[in-house]
């Protein structure tokens, strides 16, 4: 199958978890991101917290997925070449992790505060998840097309990106924002299980992304 641009997985591979490129900026973005969390945390916003942290944990499970993709396939669905001061897995840069780690709770400052009010026929959640994916989706056009970020495959672009992936990541973040407090904690908890394991074992043990 002809790719795009194939180079830009061994690319991505020779900076894998390698302290080459860091730049100090790395620890700020850290901070602001934990931040924002406690301001939240401190006001008792659990329902944004939700939001952010379901979003985070669904991010991460998707980079797995890609890493392991990239893995058995020979290249991920989407790859980080440079542009970034610490690469975590073949396609998430630091950089795009934190803007991952706060964008559910970013976001879930437009929801309506009745979880059925309805936008243009669809409920809220739906629609404002749909909204968000597409701008993302679009971002990611231009993402794509310097030298930080590339879709390798030729299917692969803002379309499936689109559906498969920005559409999750904002109905979980949306969803998220509505459980009852024990779900959320079910939920989240066993997502960032589930990504705490895969990487433990796919990274840390077998040594596969």
């Amino acid at each position: 199958m002809e790719l795009n641009h194939p180079e830009v997985t061994a690319r991505a591979l020779a900076i894998l978890r390698k302290g080459d490129n860091f730049q100090w900026y790395f620890i700020p973005l850290f901070a602001f991101a934990v931040y924002a969390y406690f301001v939240e945390i401190e006001r008792k916003n659990w329902k944004g917290v939700a939001a952010g942290l379901s979003l985070y944990a669904t991010h991460w499970f998707f980079e797995i997925l890609n890493a392991l993709i990239q893995r058995f396939s020979g290249h991920a669905l989407w790859t980080v070449p440079g542009g970034t001061s610490f690469l975590l897995l073949v396609g998430v840069g630091w950089e795009l992790s934190m803007m991952f780690a706060v964008a559910g709770l970013i976001f879930s400052k437009i929801l309506p505060a009745d979880p059925k009010a309805k936008i243009l026929g669809v409920n809220n959640r739906v629609a404002i998840a749909l909204g968000n994916a597409a701008f993302f989706s679009v971002f990611e056009i231009f993402l794509a097309r310097t030298p930080a970020f590339h879709w390798v495959y030729p299917w692969w672009g803002a379309v499936p990106v689109f559906a498969t992936v920005y559409v999750p990541f904002f109905l979980m973040s949306n969803f998220a924002y509505d459980w009852k407090p024990r779900a959320q904690r079910i939920v989240i908890g066993s997502l960032a299980g589930v990504d705490a394991l895969a990487m433990l074992l796919f990274a840390g043990i077998l040594g596969w992304i």
